[in-house]
């Protein structure tokens, strides 16, 4: 892609005086300048729970569960390259507590699997792969620990940062590290079996924790959204995969952090701190396979990137990793075709070799010799001087005539709100001879650094067949509902059915209360009540995804769905709810 060069569009913006923009309010520094860059890496999520089928492990699931017979980090890191990722961050120690390196603080590690004897090292693997292969590498060390028996206590705080100092000293240079905003709540905690509570403003003493990583990796961003220190990125609000239409790179240094402000940062904000949408190519973080008929299609991974990269955000996607220690080959097609996709769009940019006309310093127009046919506008500014437009307009000239061009996945009106280092603006296709750009709010002189046109071919969508019959809400009756002050939900399926479980999906809107946390799930047998499953929906108020609670096959026709705990409300609720039978 073309790219006009600072000093050119210096000169184009500021007419005829032919002066040097100056930067305007907080700046990112070369670190989060060269992170933005990136635009897209992987997650990768892997632990003891891959093995026991769970999302967030409670802290005392048996170390000899890891012994993976096909672990190959050079595949992982061939797999996130080809997916067009540039860097990985790896879970190195999940809520649960295991260390998926030998760390010398704790026998809660892989030196305790009996995976390579214990003489084993996930860490090291993956970073010499990286280096290999030429991604970046980086950790995920989660600051809350279900295992460890003086969570709660200023000795924890000295145990995470001797676990933090050795991730960034003994494998090499790290683009990132990323601290878990979970902290706190119920686990093993060495025996104990209780619930601990902390304030995770203060507790882990962030400040100089924040010096030490300056310190040992002086090109590290942080990520952290449970912190009164800011961070170098912002968590965006959601695990969907998707940042605000309005997206600032700012927010203030001080002061309560509002959903708000993650998704879609503060305007006169007085520090630099960009989104980084995180969310997995699957329903969920760690692997499960009964999510292999629900990958994210093609369709809803290009969905995912116009509203993250294309929204001025970087991606970060997880690709779970296998029981045998690989990334599923489903993943890795769907990868591989959503990197290819990415090309195929916009390797070719109709506006190449094409100058804009300026006038003054806020309309810029593309002119070509015969009509072209597009549907996908980027435009970027230079953030090295800082974030500047707040609106803009964008128009073709067809058949003689300015048509406006709206953006089709905006949330509310045009979407033409922000630009930021990358703007993606999707419309249907149109053919005109001429395309213009006007700036029409701004906070100081704009400075467009890209500009491109392209044309992306259709998609369709790629929905698998799950093999399973669903009985949905829409064909079952409902003994008590979302209109009455209920914890729990009856379903009456009118007649015996062999049930094999229960699909929820949570409410959908942001801030939505009622959300199931934890459950019981019974079933009506030679009439008492049975309980059948019991447990909790790891993560489901962040990422309020469908969980599926499966049981044996049993003849019933009553169900009941009990709300043991709510995010908030007195009532449980739901968006939709399936019963799956034989």
């Amino acid at each position: 892609m073309k790219k006009l060069t600072f000093l050119l569009l210096s000169t184009l913006l500021t007419g005829a005086c032919k002066q040097q923009v100056e930067p305007y309010g907080p700046l990112p520094t070369a670190d989060q300048v060269a992170l933005q860059d990136m635009e897209m890496y992987a997650f990768l999520h892997y632990s003891l729970n891959t093995y026991t089928d769970q999302e967030w492990g409670f802290g005392n699931e048996d170390p000899t569960l890891f012994n993976p017979d096909q672990l190959d980090a050079r595949q992982w890191v061939r797999t996130c390259k080809d997916a067009g990722m540039k860097g990985i961050i790896f879970t190195a120690k999940h809520h649960c507590g295991f260390c998926m390196w030998p760390s010398a603080y704790t026998e809660y590690s892989v030196k305790n699997s009996p995976w390579k004897e214990g003489k084993g090292d996930v860490v090291r693997e993956l970073a010499d792969a990286c280096r290999e292969y030429g991604l970046k590498f980086a950790v995920y060390l989660s600051p809350w620990d279900r295992n460890h028996p003086q969570y709660g206590q200023p000795e924890y705080v000295t145990y995470f940062r001797n676990q933090l100092r050795e991730l960034l000293t003994n494998y090499g240079d790290v683009f990132e590290v990323w601290f878990d905003g979970a902290n706190g709540g119920d686990g093993w905690y060495g025996g104990a079996n209780e619930t601990r509570h902390i304030d995770r403003l203060t507790y882990y003493q962030w400040s100089e924790t924040y010096r030490m990583i300056r310190e040992l990796q002086p090109h590290c961003v942080i990520w952290n959204d449970g912190a009164d220190l800011r961070g170098d990125l912002r968590w965006v609000g959601t695990e969907a995969g998707n940042i605000g239409q309005v997206n600032w790179s700012k927010m203030n240094s001080t002061g309560d952090v509002e959903w708000s402000h993650l998704h879609y940062g503060v305007e006169d904000g007085d520090v630099w701190v960009p989104g980084e949408t995180n969310t997995s190519i699957r329903p969920g973080w760690f692997y499960h396979s009964t999510e292999d008929n629900h990958v994210k299609s093609l369709s809803k991974l290009m969905d995912t990137y116009y509203k993250s990269v294309g929204r001025n955000s970087t991606l970060l996607l997880n690709f779970p990793i296998m029981p045998n220690g690989l990334i599923s080959p489903i993943d890795s097609a769907r990868g591989v075709a959503f990197s290819h996709m990415i090309h195929q769009i916009f390797d070719h940019n109709l506006a190449e070799g094409i100058e804009p006309q300026v006038d003054g310093d806020t309309i810029y127009t593309l002119q070509w010799k015969q009509p072209q046919t597009f549907n996908r506008f980027l435009v970027g500014e230079d953030i090295r001087l800082g974030q500047r437009v707040k609106r803009f307009r964008l128009e073709a000239l067809i058949d003689g005539q300015w048509q406006p061009l709206q953006d089709a996945l905006a949330d509310w009106g045009d979407g033409l709100e922000t630009i930021g280092r990358k703007r993606i603006i999707c419309f249907p296709e149109v053919t005109a001879t001429q395309l213009r750009l006007t700036i029409t709010d701004t906070k100081a002189v704009p400075v467009i650094q890209q500009i491109g046109v392209y044309l992306a071919p259709a998609l369709t969508m790629d929905l698998p067949d799950s093999g399973e019959k669903f009985s949905s809400l829409l064909n079952i009756a409902m003994v008590g509902s979302n209109d009455r002050p209920s914890r729990s939900i009856m379903i009456d399926l009118e007649k015996d059915r062999q049930v094999k479980g229960i699909r929820y999906l949570p409410p959908q809107e942001q801030g939505a209360e009622g959300i199931i946390t934890r459950y019981a799930f019974s079933i009506m047998v030679n009439g008492q009540w049975q309980k059948v499953a019991e447990g909790e929906f790891s993560n489901i108020v962040n990422n309020p995804i469908w969980q599926t609670i499966y049981i044996p096959a049993t003849s019933t026709k009553l169900l009941r769905l009990d709300a043991l705990a709510i995010n908030q409300g007195e009532r449980a609720q739901y968006d939709d709810i399936e019963v799956i039978y034989e």
